[in-house]
């Protein structure tokens, strides 16, 4: 058997991660099974579902490199492509005797709900139009169309004998007794098939071996496998991960920080990181933490996913990415963070081989392109500002003469500025002036990059280069008071 699994995203908003993850999971499960992966768009709620959404899902998995082979562009993937098939099949269980119309009103389905929390029961329908005769001038085998003056729902006729057996790849067996499992429906009103009956179908005409799902879909579980019986079809098997969970042990949500896969990218982590982290997030391979995608691809199995919910750990999504910035080439380090860049409305003052010399100096420090774009704007602005607290304890008036002989000492290296030159002027000025190194390098660090916090000395002398440094020194004697 050719394994297919499948990701089936329905674009009414941004992909989020706790989503994606299914999806993931599908991906790897395929990928070492040598099997094949479906992206679906279950695009059927025609209200919410916009292309804007369907762009950023595609362009997200494009981003985490989480590649389909097959699905969109072609249009037979959108389920709005397929109802003519999902009409055809509710005929057949109308006319078999295996769905039913229902004309309850939203007041009664309502009234149902209350009844039963005052009961202490479960809300459900209570099949009151199960056994009912339709009037004589529907026809039992007609789908809904208001404009033809047809206004009701099509329920599917569930068993209510016996019991539905989920054996589930991640959680084990779960029984679901039929008389708990109450007549869903699966055409609403409007003439749009519901997703419980929709999904039924394309699993089995793309011929999906294996769901992959998050465990909130399990009560669906058992009721799509009833509508495969009743059409005669057999279900495929079924993999349901725990749900991701905040800090506070509630489902994830916005409230918990960043959600989306474009947040993410936004904030400057790595595809890497993300599908790293988010794989390890209910998955686990012995005590290793960090993975290529060929190691996901060969270890991945459902054996070693967790029963147990997943807890988003914001710190250690960071530490992996800051794992990931600082294995990253230089070169393409400084590619990577030039769209961030431009994003400030700045302008890098160098050519490429300069961003690199840049970037090499800050990639032990920052955590994400965001951040280091943020820390290397002491490198790209003319003017920077200078933090009062850091002005005031270390520009300070005996320092002032010090400052202005680096400045003359650096000015005149001329084309040789390299740091062994660099370190060199500081040396004469010490000397000179018999003082230590921490005694001139914090009021210079002030001066050039004003905070109290940077590579080291000579690397960012170096970096910045001779014009700039001279004059930022120079701007920086004005703040020493009885500065020359």
């Amino acid at each position: 058997m050719t394994v297919r699994t499948r990701y089936a995203p329905s674009p009414t908003g941004a992909l989020h991660i706790g989503n994606v993850r299914s999806g993931l999971f599908a991906y790897l499960f395929a990928r070492h099974a040598h099997g094949a992966f479906i992206l679906r768009i279950d695009d059927t709620d025609t209200e919410r579902s916009t292309r804007e959404s369907l762009d950023e899902i595609l362009e997200s998995l494009r981003w985490l490199g989480v590649e389909w082979d097959e699905g969109p562009p072609d249009r037979k993937y959108f389920q709005s492509s397929r109802y003519d098939r999902y009409r055809e099949s509710a005929l057949k269980l109308l006319a078999e005797g295996k769905a039913y119309p229902c004309f309850c009103s939203a007041a009664e389905l309502d009234a149902m709900r209350q009844q039963a929390t005052r009961e202490h029961r479960k809300p459900g329908y209570d099949g009151r139009c199960r056994d009912r005769t339709p009037p004589a001038e529907l026809p039992k085998v007609e789908l809904p169309d208001k404009k033809a003056g047809r206004n009701y729902t099509i329920r599917f006729r569930a068993p209510h004998e016996g019991a539905t057996v989920v054996d589930d790849l991640i959680k084990g067996r779960a029984v679901f007794e039929n008389r708990e499992i109450d007549d869903l429906i699966i055409f609403r009103s409007d003439g749009v098939p519901t997703y419980n009956f929709a999904t039924v179908l394309d699993d089995f005409d793309f011929g999906i071996t294996h769901v992959v799902r998050g465990d909130d879909h399990l009560p669906n579980t058992p009721r799509q496998m009833q509508i495969f019986y009743a059409l005669g079809l057999e279900p495929p098997a079924y993999a349901h991960l725990p749900m991701v969970m905040g800090a506070d042990g509630q489902k994830l949500s916005k409230r918990h920080g960043a959600t989306s896969v474009f947040a993410y990218r936004d904030l400057g982590y790595f595809p890497e990181a993300l599908l790293n982290y988010l794989v390890r997030l209910g998955w686990s391979h012995g005590d290793q933490e960090i993975f290529s995608r060929q190691e996901m691809f060969d270890y991945f199995d459902f054996a070693s996913c967790g029963k147990s919910a997943g807890i988003f750990n914001a710190e250690k999504l960071l530490w992996l990415n800051f794992h990931y910035l600082k294995e990253r080439p230089v070169p393409q380090l400084a590619q990577d963070v030039k769209p961030f860049i431009a994003q400030r409305g700045w302008t890098i003052p160098g050519d490429d081989a300069w961003l690199e010399r840049a970037v090499a100096t800050l990639r032990e420090r920052a955590k994400t392109l965001a951040e280091l774009a943020d820390f290397a704007s002491f490198y790209i602005l003319d003017e920077i500002a200078i933090e009062p607290k850091a002005a005031s304890k270390f520009l300070k008036p005996e320092i002032a003469e010090a400052l202005d002989a680096l400045a003359g000492e650096l000015d005149s290296l001329g084309a040789d500025f390299s740091e062994v030159a660099i370190a060199a002027a500081f040396e004469r000025v010490l000397g000179r002036f018999a003082i230590k190194l921490g005694q001139l390098a914090q009021p210079v660090r002030v001066a050039l990059t004003g905070g109290t916090v940077s590579p080291g000395i000579y690397e960012v002398i170096a970096v910045l280069g001779r014009a700039r440094t001279v004059a930022r020194l120079r701007t920086a004697l004005v703040l020493c008071t009885g500065a020359i």
